[in-house]
């Protein structure tokens, strides 16, 4: 069975080579999955990609022997789960590996935007001491609105007891073992985008949370709050946020990931392929909430940690090896 491995990099590789895989039956590339690697893939049983590979319904009938996908993610909306489910293929993901990684990227955001630590750096590599402008807030007692209580946003919780904030969690299901023992308070969506002072996002992307921030969940927001999102960002819609940030309903942003990276990632690549008006709209909008002073973006990299890299390869060669074995493990289950 031949695996091919999407945007993979050198360290991984020598890692899965060390790992019981025999290289004659890996496939290793560096970018991602486009059209031009079709023919390599006819043979292919199990493709591994990482989020800038989609796996579309047109994609998948250029791969006939495709058996199984393990993704690098935990999240997997690049990837079409119900024409998987209808040519038999099973999907795999990497279900928790840095619920404390990407809770600490998201509180550095935070910290960054509410002392605006970005401004001050930019100013000091100019010799620029001036402290006007670079007033912060304190954290301590400020309302922190988490959507999302899964592992992550849990985490994110616990970090917030540190800074004695007060802590408000919107989540579909309930723990109230955990909120008693972490501290926070279950509220609904509404309640929580208007007490919070920053609300933060850790949800996975999915039909009915797409553009779950808009123009009608901002009006609800307080005046002044912060938004932090290092979930998905087709969860914001990036002209309502930016409209928002005009108008001073929200007073800042940190965004590790944004709703129309991928075309920033074409455009950066250059690939030669024509934009729509549409896309170089997407684009020119991107763009400009990018430039502001009071957006703080990282280029999707709060999962980036040396630690959590070792943890999604490792078990993205169990789900291999398990799948192979007959006994798969970590399967997505596509929404009935």
């Amino acid at each position: 069975m031949k695996t091919a491995f999407f945007e993979i990099e050198t360290w991984e590789k020598e890692h899965i080579l060390k790992n019981g895989f025999k290289k004659e039956d890996c496939l290793f590339i560096t970018e991602h999955l486009a059209p031009r690697h079709y023919s390599r893939l006819k043979e292919v049983t199990v493709v591994s990609p990482f989020i800038y590979s989609p796996i579309t319904r047109e994609i998948l009938e250029q791969l006939p022997n495709v058996k199984m996908i393990a993704t690098r993610s935990t999240g997997y909306d690049h990837i079409d789960l119900k024409a998987c489910s209808e040519r038999g293929i099973t999907v795999c993901n990497v279900p928790t590996y840095g619920e404390n990684t990407v809770a600490e990227h998201a509180f550095g955001l935070l910290l960054a935007v509410s002392r605006n630590i970005h401004r001050a750096y930019v100013r000091s590599l100019n010799r620029n001491y001036d402290i006007h402008g670079l007033k912060g807030m304190d954290l301590e007692d400020k309302t922190l609105g988490i959507v999302g209580g899964g592992r992550i946003g849990l985490h994110m919780a616990r970090i917030a007891q540190g800074f004695r904030m007060r802590i408000l969690v919107f989540d579909k299901r309930r723990d109230l073992f955990l909120e008693k023992l972490i501290g926070f308070k279950y509220t609904s969506l509404d309640e929580l985008l208007a007490q919070s002072d920053i609300v933060s996002l850790h949800v996975p992307l999915l039909p009915d949370t797409h553009h779950m921030i808009n123009r009608g969940t901002i009006q609800k927001m307080k005046t002044g709050a912060i938004l932090i999102n290092t979930a998905r960002g087709g969860l914001v819609d990036t002209e309502a946020l930016l409209e928002a940030l005009d108008h001073e309903k929200l007073s800042g942003a940190g965004l590790d990931v944004l709703d129309h990276e991928q075309l920033l990632k074409e455009e950066d690549q250059l690939l030669g392929r024509k934009f729509t008006s549409e896309e170089l709209h997407k684009l020119e909008v991107t763009q400009r909430l990018m430039k502001r002073e009071d957006v703080i973006f990282t280029p999707h990299i709060a999962f980036y940690s040396e630690e959590a890299l070792h943890r999604i390869i490792d078990t993205t060669l169990l789900n291999i090896s398990e799948w192979k074995e007959g006994r798969p493990v970590n399967v997505v289950k596509i929404a009935s």
